[in-house]
């Protein structure tokens, strides 16, 4: 079976779809197919010197947030023409790209697999630009109306696909996490609470510095480590209301990749992620497969917290927050790092990148054979 993959950009942080789109694909590979990764070529890392298989096409002409591309449109063209595509599998929304492989599909009737990996979620459809208001009734809407099957990371971005009026079947397949090498840490002196991901206005990181100020007067002992890009106005404007709320024991630091971001997991005591909105939180897995217990918000589909007890699923805002830090900071290490180990062996059980790749792969044959439909495949 021969896939092409569409995503807009593979960055140099391997987080978010520059690690799930690749090692999706890499996991495709390992099960057998034949594969192509299209993206814009658009910054300073070339994908394709480190993955054979991605196929990188410069901007055109129009708004650079757009990402229109000739060149990546006509070679989709050609392939479905050839017939060298026998599934083409679209990542995200509202670029050029995500547009594409709508109109490739209906042209040439090539199954289409849609992820739209948290961009139909509800904070998602109300926040951004006003070209965004005008680019999913004209544009956009109308790119995934050929879809043949939509991929959700969780049951709710499952119910954002029905809520935006998409009744295609849809497989919840979640991301995958790999598992990295345990390493002794030097855990003398201060324990800590780590934020580590983009400072974004949804990911709640001014609802967790109000809560630093609650609870860090309770816990002289616990420092709290907020890891993510250097630059950007929220950023700034989360600096100065730490600077503002005089928050002690606090640090700002620039973002971490490789095996340094996996030692910053594994030397926090606990990993906070209190977002308003989240189609998976990759993070979330990479903090349970490094045995660090985590709490994170309703607005991320992490509800087998709970089940696995592995960590805490507490409603959006600031009381809630506030209770639950509060909770962990009286906790011992060593319940700390029961609870780290019982995430870290259930991402081992149902998050390796193996599983996926099969599950995936089995949802690409049912769309040619619709029969034995797969438990993870709902239709209504």
């Amino acid at each position: 079976m021969k896939s092409t993959h569409v995503v807009p950009a593979i960055s140099e942080e391997a987080s978010g779809p520059s690690y799930s789109v690749i090692r999706l694909c890499e996991s495709l590979i390992a099960e057998g197919l034949s594969l192509n990764l299209a993206i814009l070529d658009d910054g300073p890392l070339s994908p394709q010197r480190l993955y054979p298989y991605v196929h990188s096409f410069p901007l055109g002409f129009g708004p650079r947030r757009l990402g229109h591309s000739d060149a990546m449109y006509q070679w989709l063209k050609l392939q479905a023409a050839a017939g060298s595509i026998d599934v083409l599998h679209n990542h995200s929304l509202w670029m050029m790209p995500n547009i594409y492989p709508g109109r490739v599909a209906e042209k040439y009737q090539v199954p289409l697999v849609v992820s739209p990996r948290g961009t139909l979620s509800a904070w998602a459809m109300r926040s951004g630009s006003r070209v965004k208001r005008v680019f999913w009734p004209l544009v956009q809407r109308r790119a995934l109306e050929p879809t043949t099957c939509f991929h959700a990371t969780a049951k709710a971005e499952y119910q954002d696909i029905r809520r935006a009026g998409f009744m295609q079947p849809v497989a919840i397949i979640p991301n995958g996490v790999d598992i990295p090498t345990l390493r002794d840490h030097d855990r003398d002196g201060f324990r800590t609470v780590l934020f580590l991901g983009r400072i974004h206005p949804g990911k709640g990181v001014d609802l967790l510095l109000s809560a630093w100020q609650v609870v860090c007067q309770r816990h002289p002992d616990w420092q709290l480590k907020i890891v993510g890009p250097v630059h950007g106005e929220y950023r700034r404007r989360m600096e100065a209301l730490a600077i503002k709320l005089r928050l002690p024991r606090l640090t700002f630091s620039g973002p971490l990749y490789g095996a340094a971001k996996m030692d910053a997991y594994q030397q926090a005591d606990v990993f906070v992620l209190p977002s308003l909105s989240e189609n998976f939180g990759m993070v979330v897995a990479e903090a349970l497969a490094s045995a660090t217990p985590v709490i994170v918000s309703k607005g991320a589909p992490w509800a087998g917290l709970e089940r696995e007890r592995a960590g805490w699923w507490i409603d959006i805002g600031l009381a809630p927050l506030i209770a639950s830090l509060d909770h962990v900071m009286q906790m011992t290490r060593s319940d700390l790092r029961i609870m780290g180990n019982k995430g870290r062996h259930w991402m081992q059980r149902d998050y390796s990148w193996e599983r996926i790749g099969r599950q995936m792969r089995e949802t690409y044959e049912w769309m040619y054979s619709w029969s034995n439909r797969p438990s993870w495949v709902i239709e209504d």
